[in-house]
């Protein structure tokens, strides 16, 4: 192997035509998606159930995890035009959802392999949860209170009137948000896992 030719393996490729849209069109899928959103009785009415990470999961396994990222960002851009919640939502979601597809990503694309798409995309839905304790803790919660005047009572009352024992916001995370933000990923995980292999043409722009 020439020199050149060594040199030229290492170098990262552009972003095409084709990744920007798939992104593109992804990205609109989630936004769509993010619409159909709706409560469970068994949680909060301010924390709903929507697949908008589904398309970025999709992305990130097809362009790469940080196309996932993308598709995450396109969401929440395009809903805080759209939505009350003034940047403290979109925030949360984006972090949620890069934390998920981020991890999921990076393993699928270490080894594409059936095995590794599952191994990644549990460890995404894992990861999403678990960053779902400190980010609404920290970050979430305190700008909702901070920015908007909203008490950390009335934050808990509405965690209490499902299930009164609850004393404190991180026990309400751990309780609900941590388990909810698990199944919710794993739902979307589920779905990737059925759909990703009947799309790859199409997310790759390959004939069938």
């Amino acid at each position: 192997m020439s020199s050149t030719t060594a040199e030229n393996s290492f170098v990262k490729p552009k972003i095409g035509a084709r990744q920007i849209a798939v992104t593109g069109m992804l990205g609109a899928i989630s936004i769509i998606l993010q619409f159909f959103e709706f409560v469970i009785p068994i949680m909060p009415a301010f924390v709903k159930l929507d697949l908008s990470d589904l398309p970025a999961l999709l992305g990130a396994f097809a362009l790469g995890p940080w196309y996932g990222v993308a598709i995450c960002l396109i969401k929440n851009i395009f809903h805080l035009v759209t939505s009350s919640s003034a940047l403290v939502g979109e925030l949360c979601n984006f972090m949620l959802g890069a934390s998920f597809v981020l991890p999921a990503g990076y393993i699928y694309k270490s080894k594409k392999t059936k095995k590794t798409a599952v191994i990644g995309a549990i460890v995404g839905a894992v990861c999403m949860a678990a960053f779902s304790f400190p980010s609404n803790y920290f970050i979430t919660y305190p700008m909702y209170i901070n920015l908007y005047g909203m008490s950390e009572e009335v934050i808990l009352s509405m965690y209490q009137a499902i299930l009164p024992s609850m004393k404190t916001l991180a026990q309400c995370l751990l309780i609900f948000n941590l388990p909810f933000t698990f199944v919710k990923a794993m739902i979307s995980v589920v779905i990737t896992l059925l759909i990703y292999k009947p799309l790859s043409p199409l997310l790759h722009g390959r004939e069938k």
